[in-house]
C-alpha cells in the first residue's frame, strides 16, 4: 500500500518488538493494527524529526552524539512514522573518492583492504528505533537500504560500526562477521567493532525468506520480516523518484 510519499507502508498486528529492558511508558506504542510508513527524509523538517529520536535513543545508552541528521551527497536517511510520529530512522552512506565513509575514521586501513580488491562499500549509520516498536520497522529501513545500495547503485557490502555488546545481534539477525578488532569510536565515545556483510548473501536470504513472518519455520534471523521479493520493483521505483 502506498501512502502520500511513502517509500511503502505497511500493517503491523501485534508481531514482536524490539527492546531493550522493559520500555518506559512514554515510549510505548500500541501495536494493535498499527500503520508504518517509511519515507526520505528529504526536507530540512524530516531530518530534525530523525535527529531528536536518534539523539533521544543514544542519550538513553549514555551514548554522545556529535551532531545530528545532515544532508550530505554520498548519504540518504530513512526515516518510519506511525500516528505522524517518527519511531525508526537509520542513514546509509555510499562510499566515494571525494567523502568516504564514517568508519573511515577509526578504521581506515581496513576498509581501505576492501577497495583494493575493487568492493564498493556502503555504511548503514545512525539506526535507531524507538522501544516498543515492531521487529519489521527495523527490517523494512534495511531491506529497503538494501535496494539503494546493492540494486540501484551496485554496491557490494555493507560495513558497519557497532557497540560490542552489539555484534552478536547483527551477527545472528543479519549474518555479519568480524571485519576489525575493538577501535575507540570518537564519534559517540564509545568502543565500536567493525563488521562486514557481503550484499550478494543479503539478497540471497531475502529471496529466501523474505515475506514469510510468522511461516519461518526454525529460521531466527530477520530475514523473514524482510519484503517479499515481488515488492521491490515499487519500492524501487519509489526509492528513485524520492532521491532525485
Amino acid at each position: 500500500m502506498q501512502y502520500d510519499d511513502a517509500i511503502v507502508s505497511f500493517e503491523v498486528e501485534g508481531d514482536l518488538v524490539i527492546g531493550e529492558g522493559k520500555a518506559e511508558a512514554a515510549l510505548d506504542h500500541a501495536l494493535d493494527q498499527q500503520l508504518f510508513h517509511i519515507r526520505m527524509a528529504n526536507s530540512q523538517g524530516r531530518r530534525e524529526a530523525a535527529s531528536l529520536l536518534l539523539k533521544k535513543m543514544y542519550g538513553w545508552r549514555g551514548y554522545a552524539v556529535d551532531h545530528g541528521v545532515t544532508h550530505a551527497p554520498n548519504k540518504i536517511t530513512l526515516f518510519a512514522e506511525t500516528g505522524g510520529q517518527t519511531v525508526g530512522t537509520m542513514s546509509l552512506c555510499l562510499d566515494n573518492d571525494d567523502i568516504g565513509l564514517p568508519a573511515d575514521e577509526n578504521f581506515r586501513d581496513k576498509l581501505d583492504e576492501l577497495r583494493a580488491q575493487h568492493r564498493r562499500l556502503c555504511e548503514p549509520s545512525r539506526l535507531a528505533i524507538d522501544k516498543g516498536v515492531s521487529k519489521r520497522v527495523f527490517a523494512a529501513l534495511i531491506h529497503i537500504s538494501y535496494i539503494y545500495a546493492h540494486n540501484i547503485h551496485g554496491y557490494t557490502d555493507y560495513v558497519i560500526e557497532v557497540n560490542p555488546r552489539h555484534v552478536m545481534f547483527y551477527k545472528r539477525m543479519l549474518g555479519f562477521r568480524d571485519f576489525g578488532g575493538e577501535r575507540e569510536c570518537t564519534r559517540v565515545g564509545a568502543p565500536a567493532v567493525l563488521l562486514r556483510l557481503e550484499l550478494e548473501y543479503m539478497g540471497e536470504q531475502i529471496r529466501k525468506f523474505g515475506g514469510l513472518m510468522e511461516q519461518h519455520g526454525s529460521e531466527r534471523s530477520f530475514y523473514p520480516y524482510f519484503f517479499p521479493t515481488w515488492d521491490e520493483p515499487g519500492i524501487t521505483g519509489r526509492l528513485i523518484s524520492g532521491a532525485t
